[in-house]
């Protein structure tokens, strides 16, 4: 092999190295690609549209060791943000004595999740038939739906409670068919990866025959 081919090999391996690197780096701290699986946030968010995940807007962490090494910024109230599955886990003493807390079992310790935030830590947060209160004020959440008439007491009620400190409650703006905080408890602030930016595909059921083109490029809201 003459040595100018040997040096395109190389400046090709070199090339390649960096954009690996690059990809890497941009996944682990910038931006990485999410697809809904589910209907938990419909309709804000359908079944095969994919998204990005700005994964500085809380911040730079470490990855395996998780630790936070750029503070940015902060989960803030109705954000859509991708989680990693906390595990089934009591909201409070009270909550877990009155039948609430571990009720469901069908996630998995580490899956990706993504529900809107409807606690900061310090809120008050109380459900009365369907309806979400939050530090005593009964939210107004126009993106929300509602598909079960029937009322589901660990479902439709929750007595109130103080949101801690680094934790954040979430639910799906489908609510009668979301796997959220009332059943498994609530988000640590470590486990929460990003916040939902926007949609760069979308499809129905029948896949390339059902682009959802009209949502391409929207905001996630």
């Amino acid at each position: 092999m003459n040595p100018r081919t040997l040096k395109t090999i190389k400046d090709y391996a070199e090339a390649l190295f960096i954009a690996l690197l690059l990809a890497l780096f941009i996944r682990t701290f910038v931006v990485q690609a999410f697809k809904i699986p589910s209907g938990s946030m419909l309709q804000t968010l359908q079944i095969g549209d994919h998204l990005l995940v700005n994964k500085f807007a809380y911040g730079v962490r470490l990855p395996f060791v998780n630790t936070q090494i750029i503070p940015v910024g902060e989960p803030e109230f109705q954000d859509i943000v991708v989680f990693k599955f906390p595990g089934e886990r009591d909201i409070s003493p009270d909550i877990e004595f009155r039948g609430f807390g571990r009720q469901m079992s069908f996630g998995e310790s580490g899956k990706d999740f993504i529900k809107r935030v409807i606690g900061l830590p310090g809120d008050v947060i109380e459900i009365r038939e369907k309806q979400v209160y939050r530090n005593g004020e009964a939210l107004q959440e126009s993106y929300v739906q509602h598909v079960d008439p029937r009322f589901a007491p660990g479902r439709d009620e929750m007595p109130a409670f103080t949101v801690p400190e680094d934790h954040y409650f979430v639910m799906g703006d489908n609510r009668d068919e979301s796997y959220d905080s009332r059943f498994w408890g609530l988000v640590p602030r470590e486990l929460i990866l990003g916040e939902a930016m926007i949609l760069y595909w979308s499809w129905g059921p029948r896949g390339i025959t059902d682009v959802r083109w009209d949502r391409i490029g929207s905001l996630v809201r």
